[in-house]
């Protein structure tokens, strides 16, 4: 019996053990070891905003870990000893194994600055963290987050939520510097500016100083700020430090190949500490979002259970709520120098801009209310033209003279059918089956929505299609 090794308990690691137990049933000894409950990070902003209580933060607990096969261990490795194929716990224990995936995720930075340590001075990464932040503070208070990326935006849509005063202090000149361009980001400032949150860009924090129960920040640019408390959104950093000594080959993180698997045999890395391919080409990337972790995870745990499984690569892509203004990034959005289309409207405010390669889409974003944006269908589109790397042909021309029209070049191209029809592991995704509670949720009907369901003819899969209208439409 394979004995199989997952260092971490996010949706990396948690992915590689489900799928290894899904192919080869139960021949195969699987542990999970972690030094935190086994939870999701992308949720904690909700659960700071109360729209979730902290059972809704967990993706697995001992009890689903055993009926499914998998042992859960809580502990910190601290070697791995590649040529014996072992690990070495905190605790001085050692597991042995034949295959080992590290999915360890990554930290927060902490930048120098004069007072870091003082009381009132968060990170917002780990369930600890968001349980001290909820924990303490109490009515509406000043919060001031250093930095002004992805991380520290979206823990500015909970604190928004809840009617805290805020303010974003952010070292680069823009915000968003790694989604955005210059102009999506002035949308995004001026957004914030008239929902009352005080913007400062190109400047750094120099010190903080407790001041009985105020914190007092003074900012490079001289400006004097007071908060109640302050959320450090400075970036992250994959967790790599204990591979010393392992011979494991990392730069940004973990390199891996199209199998997640690293230089050493039967050693595999997923999620936020792996540097894996990039869909577009180029050099391996970490893309840390929680997708991308998952397929990593899967594409790891099928080829560790015998089933070999190529990954085609990830997308670099983000989605953001700025107070109810969508942001959207894909691919290779900062354009070198190719031709762009753009479409801008700075009172609304709208935005978008699609990056060519001849006449394929490969980069894109989006910033606009919620009605221009995600709730219409024309990002999940985008996505997809990205993802396939549909050459348009004719449509090209099409798109660029109407660029909010992305619907019939999408058809057109048979973009949704090539889709339809990838995978990731060759087989449909199952229900993970993983309950808040053992429970399972009731099916989501509301009224509304009986006249819709109940009046679809039966006979609907085999009714004529409305033709679409297009350029070049095949007969």
């Amino acid at each position: 019996m394979a004995r199989h090794i997952i260092i971490g308990g996010g949706p990396a690691g948690v992915a590689t053990a489900e799928t290894i137990r899904s192919r080869e049933g139960n021949d195969a000894e699987i542990t999970l070891i972690s030094n935190e409950p086994v939870y999701s990070r992308m949720v904690l902003p909700y659960y700071l905003a109360k729209d979730i209580p902290e059972e809704h933060v967990l993706i697995g607990t001992p009890s689903y870990f055993e009926k499914h096969g998998i042992k859960s261990v809580t502990g910190q490795v601290e070697k791995i000893d590649s040529p014996s194929k072992s690990v070495t716990l905190k605790d001085g224990s050692t597991l042995a194994f034949d295959n080992l995936c590290i999915a360890t995720g990554s930290s927060p930075q902490r930048p120098p600055i004069d007072g870091i340590d003082e009381e009132g001075v968060y990170t917002f990464w780990t369930l600890e963290d968001a349980q001290k932040v909820a924990a303490t503070v109490k009515g509406t208070p000043r919060a001031v987050l250093i930095g002004a990326g992805f991380i520290g935006f979206i823990v500015l849509n909970a604190m928004s939520k809840i009617g805290w005063e805020l303010s974003v202090v952010e070292a680069e000149s823009q915000i968003l510097p790694r989604m955005l361009d210059v102009t999506g980001a002035s949308a995004v400032n001026g957004w914030l500016t008239s929902h009352g949150v005080s913007v400062h860009t190109g400047a750094q924090v120099q010190r903080i100083v407790r001041e009985g129960t105020t914190l007092e920040l003074a900012l490079s640019n001289e400006t004097k700020m007071e908060a109640d408390l302050v959320i450090l959104a400075t970036g992250i950093r994959p967790n790599l430090d204990f591979l010393a000594g392992s011979g494991i080959e990392t730069d940004a993180g973990i390199l891996v190949n199209e199998r997640m698997e690293t230089n050493i045999p039967g050693i595999y890395a997923a999620g936020d500490v792996a540097a894996g391919p990039d869909l577009l080409g180029g050099a391996p990337a970490v893309h840390a979002i929680q997708p991308t972790a998952v397929d990593h995870g899967r594409i790891a745990g099928a080829n560790m259970a015998g089933t070999a499984t190529q990954y085609p690569g990830s997308l670099s892509l983000n989605v953001l709520d700025v107070i109810n203004l969508h942001c959207a990034s894909f691919g290779q959005w900062q354009d070198q120098g190719q031709d762009t289309t753009v479409v801008w409207n700075e009172t609304r405010p709208i935005y978008r801009k699609y990056v060519w390669d001849k006449d394929r889409i490969v980069g894109a974003l989006f910033v606009g209310p919620i009605d221009d944006v995600t709730m219409l269908n024309d990002v999940g589109m985008i996505k997809g033209l990205i993802q396939t790397k549909q050459a348009l042909g004719n449509w090209a021309d099409y798109v660029k003279q109407n660029p909010t029209d992305i619907r019939r070049a999408y058809v057109g191209t048979g973009t949704a059918q090539q889709l339809i029809g990838k995978t990731l592991l060759g087989t449909a995704a199952r229900d993970r089956a993983y309950r808040v509670n053992g429970k399972t949720p009731a099916t989501w009907q509301k009224p509304d929505h009986a006249p819709l369901i109940g009046s679809r003819p039966n006979a609907m899969d085999t009714l004529p299609r409305t033709p679409t209208p297009g350029i070049e439409k095949g007969d």
